[in-house]
């Protein structure tokens, strides 16, 4: 018979493999949970004792965890993560029928401030779009005198570019396309997203003119890597030197976003999701109706893409002066 210390990590183990296998969740969001709800199981042994058993836990151990969190001055930002985390696992043993409620329902979030992140301008995107289509994107020098991974690869970079912007997909699932992901017949990627859950996204000309320009040369560079059978299956984006699966990862795509942007005069801060929130704000202002713009960025709920989308000066000016009867007073006078 196990001891009850033993019990407790198990359950966590248990829920963590769950993440991973039948959730499908990422690497990333595994390895998040996996940080924050072994620390709170570490907590709780050290603080009552190797035989503490899960069904004792409340919400009070929760705000007691979450103040030592604060003592050792983990920002807001970082205490709400470990709090999501554990209200996850606590929600799946009580679905499993381990506890009866989730103590972590009664614990409320620290208050975040709203930082929302600053998004290029339509024109400013564009411009860096059109020097990758005309081929002056930059090419940057490797430690062995070599092209660098980040940047050697303009017909590559350029879907890249173009499907963070043009689709408002995530880091995540632009690595995750597969040649079978760009439905042309449909004009649409299918997208899997948060927790595996699919979606279909509009693909408009330019990505898809991108895509194709691509393909070619991503084919020939398989062949001459000897790794001809994913030229038609496999990732829809490879790495340059085509190692391992040949697939692109999330880290590499960071880099070449923040060099082509810096290339093009955009802010040292832009990374694939500043394309993504762009997208999102920049559909906004065009008019574009909020809940299609919740359905093209996968977001759960409206108040995500409320949140996440913002009204500029600009937009918000425009359609007073358009539909207010005494904006312009002077003009129909």
């Amino acid at each position: 018979m196990k001891a009850e210390g033993s019990m407790i990590s198990d359950y966590a183990e248990r829920f963590l493999a769950m993440l991973r296998g039948e959730r499908g969740a990422s690497e990333h969001t595994v390895r998040a949970y996996s940080r924050e709800v072994r620390g709170f199981v570490a907590y709780l042994v050290e603080s009552l004792g190797e035989d503490v058993e899960v069904r004792s836990i409340e919400h009070t151990h929760i705000r007691s965890y979450m103040a030592v969190l604060y003592d050792k001055g983990l920002t807001k930002a970082s205490i709400a993560r470990a709090l999501a985390a554990i209200r996850s696992w606590f929600k799946w043993l009580a679905k499993m029928g381990v506890v009866e409620a989730n103590p972590g329902a009664l614990v409320t979030t620290p208050r975040l401030p709203k930082h929302l992140p600053r998004v290029p301008s339509m024109e400013d995107v564009n411009g860096v779009l059109d020097s990758l289509e005309q081929g002056s994107g930059p090419r940057a020098q490797g430690p062995d005198g070599g092209e660098a991974d980040a940047t050697a690869w303009p017909e590559r970079d350029r879907v890249i570019f173009e499907l963070l912007y043009g689709c408002g997909i995530r880091n995540s699932e632009l690595v995750g396309l597969d040649l079978v992901s760009v439905r042309w017949k449909d004009e649409a990627l299918r997208v899997f997203g948060k927790g595996r859950k699919e979606r279909m996204v509009p693909l408009g000309d330019a990505a898809a003119e991108a895509i194709r320009g691509y393909l070619p040369d991503r084919a020939a560079r398989l062949e001459r890597a000897g790794k001809g059978k994913l030229v038609h299956e496999g990732p829809l984006l490879v790495n340059l030197r085509m190692r391992g699966t040949c697939r692109l990862t999330t880290r590499s795509v960071g880099r070449i976003v923040k060099r082509i942007a810096l290339s093009g005069g955009l802010p040292a801060d832009v990374h694939p999701h500043t394309l993504r929130h762009a997208f999102g704000t920049h559909m906004l202002e065009e008019g574009a109706d909020l809940r299609a713009i919740q359905e093209m960025l996968g977001h759960e709920r409206l108040s995500t893409t409320q949140r996440y989308t913002q009204l500029t000066v600009t937009q918000v000016q425009r359609v007073y002066d358009e539909t207010h009867p005494r904006a312009k007073l002077q003009q129909n006078s």
